[in-house]
């Protein structure tokens, strides 16, 4: 694991955290780097925080940033937070009109200004604690390793393949792009739910944030916008269940 890992930081220093091109490595390098991949079932919290970056880097590097009005917005609906047990946050919003947010396990923010648009300020708050609640219980993990398993498995059919500089310039975006695109089980995105909820009526917002972020999910699925909210809705099953559930917890509470 740790000479992959070494092979990653390589790929990022050379790119400076960008399109990473004209790499080229050892062939048997490249092909022992993806055998060892079966190591990734052992994972660590550092190694994770090391993946995230680089993966986040790789998607600021690919992504126009909003106007900063949209990270001035976001700064204010979290009200000075900036560490959640014990992991520094950082922020930052990508223009683009599709409705997506999402955390690493290195304490990125990414919130997509679709999103913003389309939700007050105590549904975008109870959908960041929504996304730092699977990296609280340890889901961005297990996604992380998903991600790492998929796209090493592709890396070493193509070094096995001789396809080797093209792989070892996309790894990085390959496991970026892999990573934003994981689903969580059910389970998970309920005890997500329950951390969003958490978080929301602990930073002084309405008690049914939670459930009218995940009811204007169902809204744009079902209307003129939905390509727009495709991806997080896709992304997240079950969105009526787990809409009825919060509701339910806020008039219990």
């Amino acid at each position: 694991m740790k000479r992959i890992l070494s092979l990653l930081t390589a790929l990022v220093v050379l790119s400076g955290c960008s399109v990473l091109q004209n790499i080229h490595l050892d062939p048997n390098l490249l092909a022992q780097a993806a055998g060892n991949a079966a190591y990734a079932t052992t994972i660590s919290d550092e190694d994770i925080a090391i993946l995230s970056a680089q993966s986040v880097a790789q998607l600021d590097a690919q992504n126009k940033m909003a106007d900063p009005s949209y990270l001035t917005r976001l700064n204010k609906i979290m009200k000075g937070v900036r560490e959640v047990n014990g992991l520094p946050l950082n922020f930052k919003v990508y223009k683009t009109n599709e409705i997506n947010a999402f955390a690493c396990g290195d304490g990125s923010i990414r919130v997509y200004s679709g999103l913003m648009d389309a939700m007050s300020d105590a549904e975008v708050a109870a959908i960041v604690g929504h996304e730092i609640g699977h990296v609280n219980l340890k889901h961005t993990k297990k996604a992380m390793k998903t991600a790492y398993l998929a796209v090493a498995a592709r890396y070493a059919l193509a070094s096995a393949g001789g396809v080797v500089g093209g792989v070892a310039a996309s790894f990085v975006g390959d496991l970026a792009q892999q990573f934003v695109d994981s689903k969580f089980s059910q389970k998970q995105e309920f005890q997500a739910d329950e951390q969003g909820y958490q978080f929301s009526v602990q930073m002084g917002y309405d008690k049914y944030s939670m459930y009218n972020a995940l009811n204007r999910l169902l809204e744009l699925s079902g209307n003129s916008t939905a390509t727009m909210g495709q991806k997080m809705f896709s992304s997240h099953p079950d969105t009526a269940e787990r809409a009825a559930r919060m509701k339910a917890k806020a008039e219990s509470n």
